[in-house]
């Protein structure tokens, strides 16, 4: 529940509406039941306790990486389903990365989180404590989060949308839009929608490619919007916010590590200021791609053109940090011991 949602509750409870604002204060400090809320009474504890729930994840796996303190999460959900989260350390703060759903449905080619699909969205208390407990285990403050773990934000927009409300209120987390950054591969419409509430997160979009004939070899989503309908998205929404948009390329051995497809996105970026983060790809398993090896060179040529671009940091390269890879595993070895 918002605060707004939450007084209206209380209202209905015929309690005063500044109880709202103490409950709300004590979720968002990471409780796990209302008896831990010590200035209620506890006539309005037990109430609450039969009448509202909280959602309170269970570490199934921690890994730590020796080379540079990323921490990766295995959370399990109320319902048994699992999904991961990434603590990363930067000099400029901690930041974590979040998923948006159980699994994904966009398919791309590349990603081990499409594998099994999509099994729900994860709700906005979901989401939310993948922040908070992820903080409150690491003891680390976090400063920065990025919606690019396990699923399609824009595919869950209304949870999502919801979690910002949250996780951005001064009476809860209190993390500012700013340091907030939303990836999507691709939703249109979404971008569209974004660009219409003027937040002041940034939006990274996963191009991948920027020519039609390979990113629909790669990421499926291309054939519904397709990239030529997804760069004029872009430009409207740099129109309509004046916020630089983020585009995230997985760089693959032979597939969009050419010249000239490093020259079109240029083209294609022309009249709005974008940056353009290369990534080392990850090696999946199930995914016949490899990483590429002319991430300089192809830096090189969109520098050429004038467009800012730089080579994502790998983190915690020995503890499977890559999005889904966890899942993965822990999905295999459920499976051997089930004998499917």
């Amino acid at each position: 529940m918002t605060l707004v949602e939450m007084g209206d509750y209380f209202r209905q409870l015929g309690e005063p509406a500044f109880r709202a604002k103490q409950v709300f204060t004590w979720l968002h400090r990471g409780v796990k039941s209302f008896d831990e809320m010590s200035n209620l009474s506890k006539s309005l504890r037990q109430k609450l306790a039969q009448s509202c729930h909280i959602t309170v994840p269970r570490v199934a796996r921690k890994q730590e990486s020796r080379l540079d303190g990323t921490v990766k999460y295995l959370w399990e959900l109320e319902d048994g389903n699992c999904i991961e989260t990434v603590l990363m350390q930067y000099h400029h703060g901690n930041t974590v990365c979040i998923s948006s759903q159980v699994g994904c449905r966009m398919g791309c080619a590349f990603c081990a989180s499409t594998v099994a699909g999509r099994v729900r969205d994860l709700t906005p208390s979901e989401l939310l404590d993948q922040v908070l407990f992820t903080q409150l285990d690491s003891g680390r403050e976090i400063s920065n989060i990025v919606l690019m773990g396990i699923g399609e934000p824009l595919d869950n927009r209304e949870n999502v949308l919801k979690f910002l409300d949250l996780v951005n209120h001064p009476d809860g987390l209190n993390i500012g839009m700013r340091h907030i950054s939303l990836s999507t591969c691709g939703i249109v419409p979404g971008i569209d929608y974004l660009a219409g509430l003027h937040l002041q997160l940034t939006l990274s979009v996963s191009l991948h490619a920027p020519d039609s004939e390979t990113r629909s070899r790669i990421m499926p989503v291309n054939k519904k919007y397709d990239v030529e309908e997804l760069f004029a998205a872009c430009h409207r929404y740099f129109k309509t916010t004046g916020r630089r948009i983020s585009f995230e390329y997985a760089m693959i051995d032979g597939v969009n590590d050419h010249d000239w497809q490093a020259d079109l996105i240029a083209r294609k970026l022309a009249g709005m200021p974008g940056h353009v983060n290369l990534i080392p790809l990850n090696d999946v398993v199930e995914s016949p791609f490899k990483p590429s090896h002319r991430l300089s060179a192809f830096q090189k040529r969109l520098e050429s053109h004038g467009v800012t671009a730089t080579v994502r940091r790998s983190l915690g390269g020995d503890i499977d940090a890559s999005c889904g890879q966890l899942r993965r595993k822990a999905m295999e070895e459920k499976e051997d011991v089930s004998g499917k």
